[in-house]
Order: C-alpha cells, then structure tokens, then sequence
C-alpha cells in the first residue's frame, strides 16, 4: 500500500483528543419589552450593558421607550447597538426576554415556543394561570429571586437587598408625617425627645442596611433573627451598638407593642416565613408603620397585603402598612444599573453554556432559578403554593 495512501487512512482513525467536545458558544436574540410604568419603572438593561452584549456579538432588541422611566433614552440604547421597536410582539417573539415583573398573561401569549423568560416572579402578585401560560406555551423561566450560588446566599437578590434596606426606612420616614396621617415623628433624636422606635425582623443584607440608616437618623433599633451567626455579623458591620435578639414570640411582641416602626426582612429558601401573626399586629400602637420587604416572596407578617406604588398602603388595626412588591422601583435609575449589573454576566453565562438544554445538564447557579423547564414546574415551593405538578430539575440531567 502507498505510503500517502495509509496515511490518508490513518487520519481518519479516531483520535484520542478529538474525544474532548467542547459545547458550541451560542449568540443571543434577547428582547427587552417595555413595562407598566404605573407599577414598575425600573429595565434590566442599561445602554452600558446592550454595549457589552453586542461586543460578544448578541443582539438586544428594546421596545421604543423602554428605558424613559429609568432615564435612559432610545438614543443612548441605538449608540450601544441595539435596534429599538415599536413593534411590542417583536419584542416578545425573541427566543430570550428579560423583563422586571413577570408578564401578564398576554405577554405571555405573544411570547414564542419554547422561549426563555428572565424576570423576577413576585408570588403574590401570580396566581395558578400564570403557571398554566407558561405550561401551555412550554416556556422555560427563571426567576431572579430564586438565583442561589453554591454557599446558599441568593446572589441576584443580595444586589438589590441594599436599596431596599435603605428604601425601608426612607419611607417609613415619609409615611410617620402628617401628610400620610402618620403620627408626625421625625426618626431624628431630638434634644429633650424620644427617638423614633425601630425593629426589624431579619439580619440579613436588607436588615443591616435599614438599620444602618436608622441609626444614621438617630433611631433606636432592635433587630430580630434565629441565626446567632447572622446577629453577631450585623453587630460587628455596624458603628453604633443595637439590641438583637432571636425570635421569641414574648419579647417581640414586647418589643412590637413598643414600636414606631416595624421591618420585615426575612427571607426563607423560597417563601418568606410569617413571624408576625395577627394579634402581634393589633397590639401594636396606632399609627404605628409596617414595611415589609418581604412581600415580594409572601410577606413576614400575617397582615401583609399586596399593593402598589399607586396605592402603596392600606390601614389594619389601626396600623400603617406598606406592601408594594417592587420597592426599588421608587428608586429606578439606580435599581436598574444594580439589575443590570447582575444580568449581564449571567447572560454571558448562558451563552457561553451553549443552549437551554446544557444550563440544566452542567453545575452551574443558574439551575437553581429556573421555576419553569419547557412548562414543567421544577420549583418546589412554587409547586405547593399554586398546588401544581412538581418535576425535580435535576432529573433532567440523566
């Protein structure tokens, strides 16, 4: 046999580094819709971050006037690349759409087979329909709050626990005056007065930022937690000494019954749980001030309800409270560059992973926000709450 012959052949003989597939890196079709801006004004993108996606050779199409409410103009999005529509059904036709809030049941109906959902979920702003469109179009969807890296700490959310720490305070401030029938309290500690009561129940990033403020204001605060660990964090990051304590029903009721303001801050795994029940409620002074930042996964006191930045609160026993879901939305520019800032390299992420299918066959944190897996409920606290099918996601991979 000719020597050119053979060689010919042998190339064509398995080789042994040809074994090693590595998954082809996938350009992205992402659609940014615009929201209700009576309900939410913060985007996901910035025009810095359409900048970053287009470099890697993504295409990002935004809905004309997407980012007015977060003052970031059509212009400013065109010069980073991205090719802006009126054309709303465009928008959601893309194989990738990254919205705040979850889409309405019409969105969803716009949206193409099959497609990705990148939004936060809100569970008490959905209810079992919702659940049902994803299942009925076999849209896969991640929900931001749901992000967990390996050590358990809820890394897209951790971005925004900041603004909302502070935001929590800033309008329990604002809803003490008069204007808001509020009992007209100044947080600050005045010469010769009482300073403003505070508890707030959690010591996560939320807890420590709003007691932060609060004491920055000249507020006494009193911090509530079951983590002796988490306490102990929050008391060595901040300046000023507080009172911590666990979650014992006696002393916070006590403390309740003290109170001008009151923070909810905890977060479970997936649902917030309730620590606060109804009588703790109505024993606490009237006009006293609710906030609870935990209402976008369920809310840490028994009396919470939903409600929005239009009609941000409602009056219980005599109690102010507050339970708008999006809270940082009162402060959109900046939630939104933080949003951005948390989008961008996870994107970056799932392009690099090649395909859907590969997000949920490889370790990777973004596993652990998908709720919806082609219209499979894979979330199992979402599962309980809307009574609905559960099929466990890593089941998948094999």
């Amino acid at each position: 046999m000719p020597k050119s012959i053979f060689l010919s052949k042998r190339s064509l003989l398995p080789q042994e580094e040809c074994l090693l597939i590595e998954p082809k890196r996938s350009n992205l079709f992402i659609g940014v819709p615009k929201e209700d801006f009576k309900i939410e004004k913060r985007i996901c993108i910035t025009p810095e971050a359409v900048q970053t996606l287009s470099a890697y050779g993504h295409k990002v199409l935004i809905e004309k006037g997407a980012g007015e409410a977060s003052s970031f103009s059509d212009l400013e999005y065109s010069k980073a690349g991205a090719e802006i529509t009126n054309d709303t059904k465009k928008v959601f036709s893309c194989s990738i759409v990254v919205k705040v809030v979850p889409p309405t049941l019409g969105e969803i109906n716009l949206m193409s087979p099959n497609s990705v959902l990148w939004s936060t979920i809100q569970l008490k702003t959905v209810d079992k329909t919702y659940f049902k469109a994803l299942t009925t179009r076999k849209i896969t969807a991640l929900g931001f709050e749901f992000i967990q890296d390996k050590q358990g700490n809820f890394t897209a959310t951790n971005l925004l626990s900041e603004i909302a720490g502070i935001a929590s305070i800033q309008i329990a401030s604002e809803l003490m005056t008069t204007t808001n029938k509020g009992k007209g309290l100044l947080f600050g500690n005045i010469t010769g007065v009482p300073p403003t009561e505070v508890v707030i129940l959690g010591a996560g990033i939320v807890a420590e930022y709003a007691a932060k403020t609060a004491l920055g204001m000249g507020a006494n605060v009193k911090v509530f937690d079951n983590s002796i660990q988490k306490l102990k964090r929050l008391q060595n990051n901040l300046q000023f000494p507080i009172s911590t304590s666990t979650i014992q029903e006696k002393l916070l009721l006590k403390a309740l019954m003290r109170c001008d303001v009151a923070i909810g801050a905890i977060r479970g795994r997936n649902r917030a749980p309730i620590v606060v029940s109804q009588t703790m409620v109505e024993n606490m002074k009237t006009d006293s001030v609710i906030v609870d930042v935990a209402i976008d996964n369920g809310g840490c006191f028994e009396t919470s309800t939903l409600t929005s930045h239009e009609n941000p609160i409602v009056r219980k026993f005599n109690v102010i409270h507050y339970g708008v879901p999006n809270i940082t939305s009162r402060y959109c520019k900046t939630a939104s560059m933080a949003l951005s800032n948390m989008i961008t390299p996870f994107l970056l992420d799932f392009a690099d992973l090649g395909n859907l299918d590969q997000s949920i066959f490889t370790d990777n944190i973004l596993k652990s926000g998908i709720y919806s897996y082609k219209g499979l409920i894979t979330n199992k606290t979402v599962a309980e709450w809307f009574q609905l099918d559960y099929k466990d996601i890593h089941l998948f991979a094999f």
